[in-house]
């Protein structure tokens, strides 16, 4: 092989390296071992979860939620372990019986209204405190259905982490 030709050989492999490293996820992505969308959300299914530098035991625990029912995001699958991500960007490994199927939302604004109907000048059926996790229930284009503390309503999909803003809800 002549220089140019490894030159060129070398060059390729980097530019499809960058493509496959800095690809965006989409929708239509499906983790290869649950074939679950990629990403998704799923919450904390017990009171605390090791987070983990690899997906194995043998990795170092970097730091531990302490918060059952926390909204983590699903961003990669290996064997039983899930790669996560939480509000703040932070991640890890996670074995996936730490977590569960069960939809949760962190509340990102100051006192949120949780409302009758999901109409801005619907009543006010109670005010959620920025940091309250939240159970999700139905989604349309803009609001979703919230239950937390024993009160329900529907709020700003906006004021939320832990839901796609295209995400749609039955």
């Amino acid at each position: 092989m002549t220089v140019k030709r490894v030159l060129r050989a070398a060059l390729s492999a980097v530019f499809l390296a960058s493509l496959l490293t800095s690809a965006p996820l989409t929708a239509q992505e499906r983790g290869p071992v649950t074939n679950l969308p990629i990403p998704r959300f799923v919450s904390l299914k017990a009171s605390e979860g090791n987070v983990r530098r690899g997906p194995s035991l043998t990795h170092r625990i970097d730091w531990v939620y302490k918060r059952r029912d926390l909204p983590l995001e699903i961003t990669a699958e290996y064997g039983h372990w899930r790669r996560v991500r939480d509000r703040d960007g932070a991640g890890g490994w996670m074995h996936y019986s730490l977590l569960s199927g069960v939809r949760t939302v962190l509340i990102e604004g100051d006192d949120v209204p949780m409302r009758m109907k999901p109409l801005p000048d619907a009543p006010v059926n109670a005010v959620a405190q920025r940091g309250v996790v939240a159970r999700l229930d139905n989604c349309i284009p803009d609001w979703c259905s919230i239950r937390a503390g024993g009160y329900w309503g529907w709020t700003k999909k906006s004021m939320l982490w832990g839901v796609a803003p295209d995400e749609i809800r039955d």
